[in-house]
């Protein structure tokens, strides 16, 4: 028999955890009404932590406005950084400007440049649109949440779960150490094949990554 204090905690954790249920489904649906009428879109991911004066600023403005000029809306995190400088290349281009907003006790506030906005309390759901909504990725430098996203389409390409779709990291220096490692630890071990390598490519070049992604998209 249950005692009738512990029955009432275990009535208590049920009826929070089918909250908890009730707001996850409701962020999966507002998100999904508010991005299914979006254009072919292309989502990109780097650092927030990058200042507006810095060149890979200036660069990831260059490559959002360039990819907007070709045809897509472009998807950020909507916060500062390198997810500010996606977006505002869009925008200032008169583009669709996506911001996929996390609410965190740091780092992120929204920038300025979105003509749309979703709002997330969970991860999984985030990347879970940015999925969804993608036809390419453009990976920056960035830290932990960067390789989060990074590892998440990785693993749906490669284990068939989407569609392949292009993947460009986009900053030579700071993405060779990482490949180098793929491919004498994960490929050398044998956990991965060769072939997850060419999953993506690695480029400096603004042009390439626009390029790449219209050479395998059809708008």
């Amino acid at each position: 028999m249950i005692h009738r204090s512990k029955q009432y905690l275990i009535d208590d954790l049920s009826m929070q955890e089918s909250w908890r249920l009730f707001k996850i489904m409701s962020e999966i649906v507002d998100g999904f009404e508010t991005l299914s009428e979006i254009g072919p879109a292309v989502s990109m991911f780097g650092s927030a932590r990058v200042k507006p004066d810095n060149p890979l600023y200036l660069k990831t403005e260059q490559v959002s406005k360039e990819l907007s000029k070709a045809g897509f809306s472009v998807i950020t995190g909507g916060g500062p950084g390198l997810m500010e400088a996606g977006n505002k290349g869009a925008f200032e281009n008169g583009g669709e400007s996506i911001g996929l907003h996390i609410h965190l006790p740091m780092e992120q506030h929204n920038n300025p440049y979105m003509n749309i906005r979703s709002d997330f309390r969970y991860f999984f759901i985030r990347k879970l649109m940015f999925i969804k909504y993608a036809m390419a990725y453009v990976a920056l430098p960035g830290g932990y949440g960067t390789l989060d996203e990074l590892a998440e389409a990785l693993v749906l390409i490669q284990t068939h779960r989407i569609k392949p779709f292009p993947i460009v990291l986009f900053g030579t220096e700071f993405w060779t150490g990482l490949i180098d490692w793929f491919k004498d630890q994960m490929v050398g071990n044998g956990y991965c094949n060769p072939e997850d390598l060419d999953l993506f490519i690695i480029t400096d070049d603004v042009n390439e990554v626009v390029s790449h992604i219209k050479k395998h998209v059809i708008l």
